[in-house]
């Protein structure tokens, strides 16, 4: 379907033309290839970024209000669109905070949503090691999954009952909770019907970034498009090897949340790596 709508921005705290916001929203996972497809998007003649990746208005920045948000993708000042633009975003940690699918539905409620699920068992790690990296952890990490209940522990509660919360706790240190698919899912399935949702296997962005771009901008209704290159962005690369007792035992964790994930979807992200491991 063409793209028939054109930017409007307001200036000011005021209530911005539906125009101006984005849509599309790439709601997550955290570490499952967000920052790799924002990039592959951003350069495409019909799209129109964030000035950052990550606005975090649904979830962070929630207080400052639409006009604020319409801001994040004003385009500079004498600027002449050459065709229709559709804006667009992504923050990781809209897919796990619960407040946020009714928070889009409210101010956009005909956004495309593209989220995009990795192994949990991976997600995790790589999450763990870019909390090491910022300096954010110093547990390891095996303690800092046995830690996870009790760091989060009434901290999803608190943002329900409190508009204003945030949780630095509840986005930092969810190793494990946001590997629960099938729960974030209901959430936002909730809120937007089927035609609006593309879920899309990270493990295919990883080794099929073309054939993925095209399916998304097919969902968005954009021309196909290429970028100059599909080099990966944003890799954790840490070096170290989960232990495979670890392994074991979130594989085992994770199993019933993926056979519930499959019942919903028709499969789970992990599945191509236990075939080939098995």
């Amino acid at each position: 379907m063409p793209l028939r709508f054109l930017p409007h921005f307001v200036r000011g705290g005021g209530s911005p033309d539906r125009r101006s916001l984005p849509r599309l929203i790439i709601p997550g996972a955290m570490k499952a290839g967000t920052t790799s497809l924002f990039a592959y998007l951003e350069g495409h003649p019909q799209l129109a970024p964030s000035h950052e990746k990550e606005v975090h208005y649904f979830d962070m920045n929630f207080h400052r209000g639409p006009g604020w948000y319409a801001r994040q993708f004003q385009r500079p000042q004498g600027h002449a669109a050459a065709a229709p633009l559709l804006p667009f975003e992504s923050s990781p940690y809209y897919l796990f905070e619960p407040r946020v699918p009714a928070r889009i539905r409210e101010l956009v409620p005909d956004v495309k949503l593209v989220i995009l699920l990795r192994d949990p068992v991976d997600r995790a790690f790589s999450h763990y090691h870019n909390n090491r990296r910022l300096g954010r952890e110093n547990l390891s990490f095996e303690d800092a999954i046995d830690a996870e209940e009790e760091r989060l522990a009434g901290e999803e509660e608190r943002l329900l009952s409190d508009p204003r919360a945030v949780s630095l706790v509840h986005k930092r240190y969810s190793y494990l909770r946001r590997g629960l698919y099938a729960e974030q899912l209901l959430r936002w399935r909730a809120c937007f019907p089927a035609e609006q949702l593309l879920v899309v296997d990270a493990g295919r962005l990883f080794a099929d970034p073309r054939g993925v771009l095209a399916e998304v901008l097919a969902f968005i209704g954009a021309d196909p498009w290429e970028p100059p290159n599909f080099a990966a962005r944003n890799e954790g690369r840490h070096g170290e090897v989960m232990r495979a007792a670890t392994r074991s035992r979130l594989e085992n964790f994770f199993e019933p949340h993926e056979r519930r994930l499959a019942d919903l979807i028709g499969w789970c992200p992990s599945a191509a790596r236990r075939r080939k491991a098995a």
